[in-house]
């Protein structure tokens, strides 16, 4: 079980009480201006004191084994300072996914999961734990620079830790992703970042020219391609607006992730 979980909402009416009371754990829970960066931030405060802290979105369904698999990981290997799960189902890439679906996909799985450690670039921020050593050391945070949704805060904040160690996947944390679409930023927000913040992050040198050139060229080809056939659950229009409103201030040198705060 976990020593504390820390809830870092923006709104107390995004907390349940009751819910939490019958959950039989410590729970402690903060507030925050809304901002995942800034939320994260909180958290990483709140936590100084402990030795790993594994930060979970709140639609990601862990498998029963997931913590102490992660405890394993990071007892056995000092130089690992950030591992990732396997995630077996991710709703993000479609409509999204049941709870009821999620809790079937995870029924499926081995009681023992198996498999080792493999690099990777970094940590998927829907279940990315973190040794908090290098973080207290070298004052590490998520960069509030990138508002609200916080769009590749896990691809920054990972390339900051990869300077002190290694980051890894394990097949051994198992966990599915519903993909929830309710309370997500809107589509023209979220085309503009598609575009800004990869673009800002290769200034700061945490993603590389490769993956950011990659990252934009996929995202307009895909909002580009599918304008006259969206799916349901996307809205392709806003975010095709949002990567012209984004191009269009790059080629007048006004482009930065905290614009998107002052589009509506």
């Amino acid at each position: 079980m976990p020593d504390e979980v820390i809830i870092c909402a923006a709104d107390k009416n995004d907390v349940d009480p009751a819910a939490l009371d019958q959950s039989g754990l410590p729970v402690r829970v903060l507030f925050s201006e809304r901002g995942l960066c800034r939320q994260r931030n909180q958290i990483l405060r709140a936590a100084s004191n402990a030795d790993v802290v594994l930060f979970l979105d709140d639609d990601f369904l862990m498998a029963p084994s997931y913590l102490e698999e992660m405890e394993r990981v990071f007892c056995a290997d000092p130089s690992i300072v950030m591992c990732t799960g396997t995630v077996k189902a991710d709703g993000i890439t479609g409509p999204g996914l049941a709870i009821t679906d999620a809790l079937a996909v995870l029924d499926r799985q081995p009681a023992t999961a198996t498999g080792e450690t493999s690099p990777i670039y970094n940590g998927y921020g829907c279940n990315m734990a973190l040794r908090m050593a290098p973080v207290r050391v070298h004052d590490l945070a998520f960069d509030e620079n990138l508002p609200l949704y916080g769009w590749l805060e896990d691809v920054d904040f990972s390339r900051q830790m990869a300077s002190h160690g290694r980051i890894v996947r394990s097949a051994r944390l198992i966990g599915v992703h519903l993909g929830t679409k309710a309370g997500r930023t809107s589509g023209l927000r979220f085309g503009y970042s598609q575009i800004a913040n990869p673009i800002y992050l290769m200034g700061k040198r945490t993603m590389s020219l490769k993956h950011a050139s990659a990252q934009i060229a996929r995202n307009l080809a895909a909002n580009t391609i599918k304008l006259f056939a969206p799916e349901p659950w996307v809205d392709r229009r806003g975010r095709f607006y949002g990567n012209l409103r984004a191009l269009a201030d790059l080629a007048r040198g006004r482009l930065a992730p905290q614009n998107i705060l002052s589009l509506e």
